[in-house]
């Protein structure tokens, strides 16, 4: 690893300069499957569909390519979500370098309900670590970062822990579970993207104590599903808080679930929609007119940097 300045290099005012590294640095990053029918805000289930993004470190000004997913959408300025996130991570370690050069190949589809700006987050967070050569954050610092510039933990914890993820906060400290977990998994990816907040502002600000101890148990019950039991999955993924409130913003969604599921098929909303996730394989016939669909595992990993 060659280095852009000797460590204990000093700047112009005498202080310590951080020590960038020269060179690209590229990190893989997961999507992430949330809520997963009952586990609504605490369950992250990180899956093998990757967004890959390159970095440098540059004497000045600010280089962004984007192919792929969202590349005539997202911003090609310090608005860039990857960018803001190593802009928060450098600023967290003391010191940001003078130019970046970022390269982003995405395949998580925007919109979607597959956590492509959790990915986007945590890749970001990734990268300025491993730039910031020996001044990295930890792992939780890590975490608590993802999940503030995210404003929620279920997907940045998938992203960057792999596998099953509980999620809470404590306070406003972000706290994880991790569970090894291997099961197959199917997505339905509609053409229309359907925003999180939207999607939010469908949910009514009172549920019965009925349906939230039915989630509770259902929650409960899919994490031992996931953990070694799918033949729990359907019940397991029987949800009352979310999913039905949303119907109205991704009717096609809603009811491609509802079918699946009256078939005996353990599937739900993922995220906050409209991708439709069904934990099987072989579903290709259910697949609607101009939708897409991924057979897709379990990354265990989380986010890496990859190794060329």
């Amino acid at each position: 690893m060659r280095l852009l300045q000797p460590p204990g290099s000093r700047d112009a005012a005498g202080r310590v300069a951080m020590t960038f590294v020269a060179g690209p640095v590229t990190v893989r990053t997961p999507a992430s499957s949330a809520n997963l029918g009952p586990g609504f805000d605490a369950l992250g289930l990180a899956l093998m569909l990757h967004d890959e993004i390159t970095a440098e470190v540059l004497p000045s000004g600010l280089e962004i390519d984007v192919v792929g997913e969202g590349s005539d959408d997202v911003p090609l300025d310090a608005e860039h979500l990857v960018v803001r996130a190593m802009h928060a991570t450098f600023d967290a370690l003391g010191e940001r370098p003078s130019g970046l050069r970022l390269s982003c190949t995405n395949a998580i589809p925007h919109g979607r309900g597959l956590g492509s700006s959790a990915a986007a987050i945590v890749g970001g967070i990734t990268l300025a670590n491993a730039l910031a050569h020996g001044a990295e954050l930890d792992a939780s610092a890590t975490y608590q970062l993802a999940a503030d510039l995210e404003g929620h933990p279920d997907n940045v914890a998938a992203a960057i822990f792999g596998g099953l993820t509980i999620a809470w906060l404590d306070g406003d400290t972000a706290r994880v579970e991790r569970i090894d977990s291997s099961v197959d998994v199917t997505v339905f990816v509609p053409p229309e993207a359907v925003s999180t907040e939207k999607a939010r502002g469908l949910l009514p600000s009172n549920v019965s104590h009925r349906d939230a101890a039915t989630n509770a148990g259902r929650a409960a019950l899919l994490v031992r599903a996931l953990s070694g039991a799918p033949h729990l999955l359907l019940p397991a993924t029987e949800d009352r808080l979310h999913q039905s409130y949303r119907a109205s913003a991704m009717p096609e969604s809603y009811e491609l679930m509802t079918r699946l599921r009256e078939d005996g098929v353990a599937a739900t909303i993922s995220g906050a929609g409209p991708t439709v996730l069904a934990f099987a394989r072989g579903l290709g016939d259910r697949l609607p007119d101009g939708w897409t669909i991924h057979e897709l595992g379990v990354d265990p990993k989380g986010a890496q940097i990859a190794v060329r």
